[in-house]
């Protein structure tokens, strides 16, 4: 099954929440700054406050970034739209940066469970469906999110494999095959404690399975190349330059189009 997301020759280039080493994450900075470096892609999250308003943020709890504290879906956005990310960026409505960045793809991670529905009506009112990649670390969310698309749309939504999935692949057999059914990636920590997981026997089992895999969070130049050496379909960072030149090294850079 071919998915208009993940149309593009050679390995993606994800700026991971817009590149959180060079501008405060998941903002319209971050994201403009990684538009301007020439990315395709970015990765970015979603919460959705207490009255259904979906948001670019990646922690349940706003403490961590902004200035103000709460969890996200017991509070109105009126209250959230206060916060201001490092003290100084609004978190942005997704739905506002899909709309200002209508040439980008973006991955979205759902969250938590309440994102689902509000994801679902943002893709409906943008059209967004085709430049979109969902994923979560929770294979029931992405279940439901599947079942409430097919209600909006026809076309065949690119969304990741969950976690009982990621690892099915690795073990291989039929719960691998009933895994991947109708799933377009695997998007995989690249090591995971102290071992490589992201290895070019994953991908390539993955691979015979009729997925693409794409590694997260990868900082550093030589991780970057040993994992396009085993054959990974694309790399998230947050060190947007570093991925950029190490991609361009290789003949492998192909800056979005402004």
């Amino acid at each position: 099954m071919r998915y208009a997301f993940l149309d593009h020759d050679g390995p993606l280039a994800f700026a991971h929440r817009g590149g959180a080493l060079g501008a405060p994450e998941n903002t319209m900075v971050a994201f403009q700054r990684a538009v301007d470096l020439g990315y395709r892609y970015i990765e970015t999250d979603a919460q959705a406050t207490a009255d259904g308003v979906l948001l670019a943020f990646h922690d349940p709890h706003l403490g961590r970034v902004t200035d103000q504290r709460g969890l996200i879906a017991r509070l109105p956005y009126r209250r959230v739209s206060t916060a201001r990310v490092a003290g100084t960026e609004p978190i942005p409505p997704l739905e506002e940066v899909l709309g200002s960045f209508p040439g980008t793809r973006f991955n979205i991670d759902i969250k938590d469970e309440p994102a689902i529905g509000p994801l679902v009506r943002v893709l409906h009112r943008t059209r967004a469906w085709d430049r979109v990649c969902i994923t979560s670390f929770s294979t029931r969310r992405l279940a439901q999110l599947r079942v409430r698309a097919a209600l909006f749309t026809r076309e065949p939504v690119c969304t990741a494999l969950g976690p009982r999935g990621v690892a099915a692949v690795r073990l291989g057999g039929a719960p691998a095959r009933a895994a991947a059914a109708g799933v377009a990636c695997a998007q995989i920590p690249y090591n995971l404690g102290p071992l490589p997981f992201a290895t070019a026997s994953y991908v390539t089992q993955a691979h015979a399975l009729g997925l693409v895999v794409h590694a997260w969070t990868v900082n550093d130049a030589p991780t970057m190349e040993r994992l396009l050496d085993a054959g990974v379909d694309g790399i998230m960072t947050d060190d947007l330059e570093g991925l950029r030149d190490v991609m361009a090294g290789r003949g492998l850079w192909q800056a979005a189009v402004r």
